[in-house]
């Protein structure tokens, strides 16, 4: 026995100590704050299912970057939703949109902010789905590849550091490099969501980005939440097409996959904390049930401890706050 040679406690006796020993850390710089961009100005909308977020004009989106900014977070990512939707999802690569309109506003007043812009289809096709669909009302993936492309190129245009596909349809990493590298924007990183799991934590998302499909779900291209072994294939693929970064989602109930994905490659590893589980904390510290700081702030460690280089959070500017 190495009692009581062995007192493991020593090192939990005061501040000082537990600081000095502390094997993982929370900053700042490495969160990311997800936005929602709607038309027009002055538009700030709350989401009834996600206290403290809104949908937002590109003025009022800018706003929020500034806030962010001044907090420490080290980016945003930004989510659009059109005037108008249309089958094909045109919207998402219309340099008169949401998104490239706040990426040039943010990109000339917020220059230390690192912008990150999504690249899906969903929040701009009539029927929801993330890219086009087949007579059977099926999503065709390799149809898909070029429209994404349009809007990564777009985006990049208007001001962006990074465009992450969130869309999940195959190859579309390759496509996207190609397409960027043509356009001369080789600089730009691409964090790819290369492990997007069919996750019921989106709920509130979809209120947000009014996105919910109009028949059928994303089960035929997002994945199974079973797989494991599956994660890893799909993670090493977008690497070798060229991705910069790999993301995980959701972030809490996956923590053995960032893992798991965090040990199979060598470039920088992000996770989603979804909006699930986001407003499920939020509904918890509402009702006088949790601490919200306390909760939070844990949560957030664990997928850092997990292996998450950078966290995309809701609570990013809450959190930069707590962190002090």
């Amino acid at each position: 026995m190495t009692f009581p040679i062995e007192r493991p406690r020593r090192l939990r006796a005061n501040a000082a100590w537990r600081s000095a020993v502390r094997e993982h850390r929370l900053e700042p710089s490495g969160f990311v704050l997800p936005i929602f961009v709607v038309p027009g100005e002055g538009i700030c909308t709350p989401v009834g299912s996600m206290p403290g977020v809104e949908q937002r004009s590109p003025d009022q989106a800018l706003e929020l970057a500034r806030s962010a900014a001044a907090a420490g977070v080290g980016g945003v990512i930004l989510f659009g939703i059109p005037q108008h939707k249309d089958p094909e999802g045109s919207g998402a690569w219309d340099p008169a949109g949401p998104v490239p309109t706040a990426l040039r506003m943010m990109r000339r007043e917020v220059p230390e902010l690192l912008l990150w812009a999504d690249v899906c289809l969903c929040e701009y096709t009539s029927h929801g789905h993330c890219g086009l669909l087949a007579d059977d009302g099926s999503v065709q993936n390799d149809p898909t590849l070029p429209l994404l492309s349009r809007a990564a190129v777009a985006y990049a245009d208007a001001g962006a550091h990074a465009v992450a596909p969130s869309d999940m349809m195959d190859g579309r990493v390759g496509h996207m490099r190609g397409a960027l590298d043509a356009a001369g924007h080789s600089d730009i990183v691409l964090v790819s969501y290369a492990v997007k799991y069919a996750s019921a934590f989106y709920g509130p998302f979809r209120d947000a980005a009014e996105s919910t499909p109009s028949h059928g779900d994303r089960r035929g291209y997002q994945m199974d939440p079973a797989n494991a072994r599956e994660a890893l294939r799909e993670a090493r693929l977008d690497v070798e097409e060229g991705a910069d970064v790999i993301l995980v989602k959701p972030a809490g109930p996956y923590l053995d996959i960032i893992r798991d994905v965090r040990d199979s490659v060598d470039v920088p590893v992000a996770a989603y904390q979804v909006s699930g589980e986001f407003a499920a904390l939020k509904a918890a510290a509402e009702r006088g049930w949790l601490d919200e700081r306390g909760v939070m702030l844990e949560a957030l460690l664990g997928i850092r401890r997990a292996g998450a280089d950078m966290i995309i959070t809701y609570a990013a500017i809450d959190a930069a706050h707590w962190l002090g």
